[in-house]
Formats: C-alpha cells, structure tokens, sequence
C-alpha cells in the first residue's frame, strides 16, 4: 500500500480505526488511524509537559496532570460521529515508568521516569548482593537507576512513610488505564522495561521482585499485546459514546512503537530514535539464548524480543547546547562541514549512562579544548559525541546479531529538527542511515500493534523514507580516531 504520511478523511478511512495515544517525554499525543494505519484528519491531539528535574538526578512527572492530559486528547478525537468505528485504544508510554498506588486507587507518588538516577546507592546494592551476568540473561536488562529494582529500594530507604502507603505498584499507562477504564493491566512489552520480567517466561520474576523489597502480588497481571481489557467501567461509553465497545489494548513501551512505526520489523532493521533520548533496537522473531552484556533484550509477546540499546541524552544535548552556546548562525553548515581535528571531545552524559556501559552517574565531559575551539566547534564535537554513543550500540548490536544491519531507519524529533546531523550518524557508524520522516511514528506504531490482532488481514501502508545519508569513505579514519579518543576519556573519567 502507498505512503502513510498523509492524512485522510474519515469517510475514506477503513474499519475499524484505532485510537492511538502516545505519552512522551515532552507531550501526551493522540491520533486516529485506519485499519490501513493511515493517519486520519482531525484536530491536533498534543498536550505538552515536562519532567521536574533537580541537580540531584530528580526526574518526575505528575501522574494525575498526565491523566487529565488523555482525558482532554479522549475528548478531542472521540467525538460522537465516529460512534460503532473505534474498535479499539492503544497506548504507549515512555519507559521505565513508576507509580505508587494506594488502596483507593490513587497515586501516592509521582511518576518516577527512566531518567531519574537518585538510586545510585542502591544500584551499587544490588551490583553488590546478585550476579549482574546472570540477572541480564534472565530478565534481559542491567541492574541500573533506569530499571524499578533500584529506584524501588531507593524510595524504602528515603520515603519508608510514602513507600509504605503504596497497594499497587504501576507504570504510568497502567494508572491511565486504572484511572480511566477502572482496570490495570500490564503489556509484556511494557513490562519487561522495568527489570522485573522474566523474558523467558513472560512472567514476573519472582527473585527480582523480592530484591526490590516488593511482594509479587503488588504488581499487575501481564498481558501479551493481543490479549486487551475488554470489561470498562461504564462511565467511558457515557463520557465518550465513541469508544463503547472498543478494546483497550495494555500499555507498550515507546521503543517497541519506535520500531514498529518506521518499519523496522524485520530482522536486518535497525530503528534508530533520535529524540529526548535515544535507541538503537532490532526486532528478534526470537527469543535469544544470550544476550550481550552492553545491550538489553526485551521480551515483547511470546514469540518476539526487542535487542538494543538506549542513550539518555540526546535531545537533551540539544537543549543544552541551545541554552548555553552561542549557537552556529548556520547550523546547517557546522553539522555537514568536513571534520575538524580541532573539534573537542564531548561525552554527552548529561544524565547518566545507559547502554553500553551502564554507568548511572556519569556526567558529561568536554575535552581536548583547543584554542582555536569555537561555539561551533564545540556544538560539532557534542553531536559527533551523540554519534559515537550511537556507534557503542550499533558494534554491540553487530557482534549480537552477526554482522552490521543492512538498514538503518531514523526518526524522532532530533533526526527531523537537525536532518543534516544524520550525516554525522552515518559517518560515525559506518553505515547508511535511512530518515523517516512520518510524524509521529512512535503513535503510528502503537496503532499498527493494536492492528496486528484487531485487524489482521488488512494491507498496511508504508511509511514515508526522506533522504539516505551514506557514509563518507574519506572520513573514516577521522571517526576512528575520535571513537578511540572516546573510549580512552571514557576509562579514564567513567569506567
């Protein structure tokens, strides 16, 4: 089927259609599409928000402001015309997501995010009491601040008051879900980000939890991404007579989405994320026997996983550098000139070290600071910095999978704000790098997962690819060099 970039009528959509909603990073989003998963016409659907963030490596969000937030996108997109077409809701959710429930059913915490590191001390626990070797075999992830196990404990030892207030421990979508359909559950996709799934058996796993200082039975029952809530409180069909009748497919992970909205489904695919923060995943139609130790390995269903690796900081970098440089007048320009020796080694860890090194606190670091740098150069040397993160993930990702991916697919926020860096990407992996440039591809993949089950037989559309980015043969030994110079500050400063 042709392109999904552009949006149809509802009179041209096909049955049934699915709501999809999307809570960011930056914003909660929703979107109608069609069985075809092609987006329809309507109002924008995008409330913005933003992390509390504090220099001690706080990192939260009000999880009741987000609920009012899908209430306000529900009311927008469910209008009452479309009443017997909606066949079902689906969610996704930024990762690794924490919310303390009590026995009324309200949020007794904030949500803590993935980015939130105050649990350093109980990382450093836990690395202490397990076997982190084997703990990444079984449920697939390291024991790090952007997992529940440590961020868990952390809050028993800092808030024993507020830890012991909590009946039901949730990540965000499964609160949307409570709050709004009067049910949680959690999807295995979901699930499985928080470091206490068992991906073999898609079943929590019972010797992390109790490290957590939890009880399993304070946890959601898990549900496979075709397996959605079908028993809603009464009150959504008054509310929204749109939505009675439809399904409410359980909470995803946004890296699952990610993929599945650029097409990154096949084996020798790899979906790259470029937004806030950043991944690299390819999607397994296996379950893995290993798992390399700078990756982690998702299980998603029954029969597939999610294997990669995840930044912190990559829009975040953005962000900073926009705050703090005086930036280049001609952006475009900084991002595609020819190296530069001179330009300063940046290791972007604003917020700490996921993949692939797992270093919670590390800290960003600007090095080899010449007197010919510039603004320029040092907005170059912290995007190359980004670039070579991503090139940690992609060596970690070939070695797993064989051999380097055939296809690279881009898309985010970054990767369309700042197109001509994805040169630099290309260059620093060596690869080529393909960019997506659908809006929105996180919420067009969380409507193609509901559709896998909702509506198997229907042809989907493609989704939209922008320009390719090869990689510059002469510019290979330069990056070389500069990921060389990359991993010596690291061992020196992080490791």
């Amino acid at each position: 089927m042709a392109s999904g970039q552009h949006k149809i009528s509802p009179a041209a959509a096909i049955d049934p259609l699915v709501l999809g909603l999307d809570v960011g990073s930056t914003a909660s989003r929703g979107g109608l599409y069609d069985a075809a998963a092609r987006p329809l016409e309507g109002p924008k659907a995008k409330v913005p928000h933003a992390f509390t963030t504090a220099g001690d490596g706080t990192s939260e969000i009000d999880a009741d402001a987000v609920v009012d937030e899908i209430e306000q996108i529900l009311d927008l997109l469910a209008t009452p015309d479309l009443k017997g077409r909606i066949g079902g809701v689906a969610i996704d959710t930024f990762s690794a997501s924490l919310v303390g429930v009590d026995t009324a059913g309200r949020a007794v915490t904030p949500c803590y995010t993935y980015a939130d590191s105050r649990c350093t001390a109980q990382v450093r626990e836990l690395r202490e009491e397990l076997d982190e070797a084997e703990v990444l075999q079984r449920t697939g992830t390291r024991i790090h601040s952007s997992y529940l196990p440590a961020r868990l404990r952390w809050l028993a030892a800092t808030d024993r008051a507020r830890f012991n207030a909590v009946d039901r421990w949730m990540s965000l979508g499964e609160y949307l879900h409570l709050r709004i359909i009067g049910t949680a559950v959690v999807g295995t996709a979901a699930a499985a980000w928080t470091g206490l799934l068992d991906r073999r058996t898609g079943t929590w796993d019972v010797a992390m939890v109790e490290a957590s200082g939890i009880d399993v039975r304070t946890l959601s029952p898990v549900h496979d991404p075709d397996d959605p809530v079908r028993e809603v409180r009464g009150g959504v069909a008054k509310r929204w007579p749109a939505l009675a009748g439809a399904l409410w497919y359980p909470v995803i992970g946004d890296g699952l989405a990610a993929n599945v909205g650029v097409g990154a489904t096949a084996e020798g695919t790899v979906g790259l994320s470029a937004a806030t923060s950043g991944a690299m995943r390819v999607l397994l139609h296996h379950l893995p026997e290993t798992i390399p130790d700078g990756l982690w390995c998702y299980r998603v269903d029954a029969r597939r996983s999610l294997l990669g690796g995840a930044l912190n900081d990559v829009g975040r970098v953005v962000t900073w550098l926009d705050a703090t440089l005086r930036v280049p007048e001609d952006l475009e320009a900084t991002l595609t000139a020819e190296p530069d020796p001179a330009t300063p080694s940046v290791l972007p860890y604003l917020s700490g070290e996921r993949s692939t090194g797992w270093a919670a606190g590390a800290r960003a670091t600007i090095t080899d600071v010449g007197a010919t740098a510039t603004a320029d150069l040092i907005y170059r040397g912290a995007m190359e910095g980004v670039a070579l993160s991503y090139a940690r993930v992609a060596d970690a990702l070939a070695g797993a999978a064989g051999g380097r991916a055939r296809q690279i697919r881009a898309a985010g926020r970054v990767a369309a704000d700042l197109t001509p860096w994805l040169q630099v990407v290309a260059d620093a992996l060596d690869a080529d790098v393909q960019h997506v440039t659908n809006k929105r591809t996180t919420l067009r993949g969380t409507a193609l997962i509901a559709l896998e089950s909702l509506a198997p037989g229907v042809e989907r559309s493609e989704p939209d690819i922008g320009a390719t980015f090869a990689p510059v043969p002469a510019r290979r030994r330069y990056y070389d060099e500069r990921a060389q110079r990359y991993q010596e500050i690291y061992e020196a400063l992080v490791k």
